[in-house]
């Protein structure tokens, strides 16, 4: 069979997979790895070249990184702190939204949820606010937080990797240029109107996280040194090109500082890495490496331009890239949807001639406005239970919040990203 017509193929089954999550993610993405090798589209070290990518080992070091912040409980404590500052419900909200974004800008947004919903909940009980009216916002603020750094979702280095491979990269805080902007505009719009359409008082289910952690037997030099190692390591790759170390490399130096130190055992750093993500990750750039090697992304490509049209203005292909990604990513994995688009989005850059970096910088922003629905992203889910959630409240409070995040994105990606510089 055609190498083209296998990787479609292919490519068909992990969106299907994807979007009806009937197999795990990660075990999708292996199942079309494996398959390319088999039906010999791809040689085995061009399919699994993507696991020893330096941006797999960087998401393997600040997950460990940042579950030391988790383990230790210097998270939790950071979050108790700045939230107790609030008075009323809205400002509660809006705390508690600027807490999880800028968290999550340097954590894992997913990670950052996890921490932050107990203490939450917890906040709720004492204040007598309800519950269902403050985890949606904390949500929504990972998933807006996570445009901030290189760090900050999974897509991101995605992306960064894809351009790569071109000789292109971003800097570390330059999603930030429309990520930072949208997470200012989310939490403004949750403080004067989005607070309306959150759900009211529901029943929620008992769920893991009514559960407190006590973490007082943790020693106190343990706490700071997670948060010093976790700002020493963020400045390391900030500052990459001037000290000359790779951003995975200062990732490894601060997971075995903590590590060496003890500050977490050798087990809780490999409970820390979400091995899903490197799975979903090293896969699914062997589909990339496919589509790209066999010209079936072209193929792709050459169709979307041909249904937008030859002479198509770079803003209405913005708005399909960023619309597309926006559409699927509250319908699968916002990391799956990345990883599907990225390689397209890259053809689709190089039949119009039009800069990769723009395109991918649409697609990956578009892939996180993930706030429609429960299964967009592994945050929203964890919260379903806890909140008392229906489908439907996600529906209300998040796709007003996909409209400011659109409107916010396609005024500022052709300012900073235009297609045609």
């Amino acid at each position: 069979m055609d190498p083209i017509v296998i990787t479609l193929v292919l490519l068909a089954f992990a969106i299907v997979m994807f979007v009806t999550e009937k197999l795990p993610l990660a075990v999708t993405s292996m199942i079309v790895c494996i398959a390319l090798v088999v039906t010999k589209v791809l040689e085995v070290g061009d399919a699994f070249a993507g696991f020893i990518n330096s941006n797999v080992i960087l998401f393997v070091a600040m997950f460990i990184v940042g579950g030391a912040l988790f383990e230790t409980g210097m998270a939790n404590k950071i979050g108790g702190i700045v939230t107790k500052f609030a008075k009323t419900e809205r400002q509660l909200i809006i705390t508690i939204m600027v807490v999880t974004g800028l968290m999550s800008g340097v954590l894992s947004n997913t990670g950052t949820a996890a921490v932050l919903i107990p203490v939450v909940i917890g906040i709720a009980a004492k204040s007598g606010f309800s519950r269902s009216r403050l985890l949606m916002p904390l949500v929504f603020a990972a998933a807006l937080g996570g445009n901030l750094s290189l760090i900050g979702a999974p897509g991101n280095l995605i992306g960064q990797s894809a351009i790569q491979e071109m000789g292109l990269s971003f800097g570390f805080f330059e999603y930030a240029k429309v990520g930072l902007p949208m997470l200012i505009c989310g939490i403004i719009y949750f403080a004067v109107i989005g607070y309306k359409f959150l759900p009211g008082k529901v029943q929620a289910d008992e769920s893991t996280f009514d559960e407190e952690i006590d973490y007082s037997n943790v020693p106190k030099w343990k706490q700071t040194v997670s948060l010093i190692v976790l700002v020493l390591t963020i400045l390391a790759m900030i500052f990459e090109e001037a000290i000359g170390i790779n951003l995975a490399i200062s990732g490894c130096i601060g997971a075995l500082v903590l590590i060496v130190t003890r500050v977490i055992s050798e087990k809780q750093a490999y409970k820390a890495i979400d091995m899903q993500t490197i799975f979903l990750f090293g896969g699914t750039l062997s589909l990339a490496k496919a589509l790209d090697t066999t010209g079936a992304g072209a193929k792709i490509a050459d169709t979307v331009i041909g249904a937008l049209g030859q002479d198509a203005s770079p803003f209405v292909l913005l708005v399909a890239v960023f619309l597309l990604a926006c559409v699927m990513t509250n319908f699968m994995s916002n990391t799956a949807t990345t990883a599907l688009l990225v390689p397209i989005s890259i053809s689709i850059a190089a039949g119009m001639g039009a800069d990769p970096r723009a395109v991918v910088m649409a697609t990956v922003i578009g892939g996180s406005c993930a706030y429609a629905t429960p299964i967009g992203m592994p945050a929203n889910t964890m919260v379903m239970s806890a909140g008392g959630y229906r489908f439907n409240d996600y529906v209300k409070a998040g796709l007003p919040l996909i409209i400011v995040s659109t409107i916010v994105s396609l005024i500022l990606l052709p300012m900073f990203f235009p297609f045609y510089p």
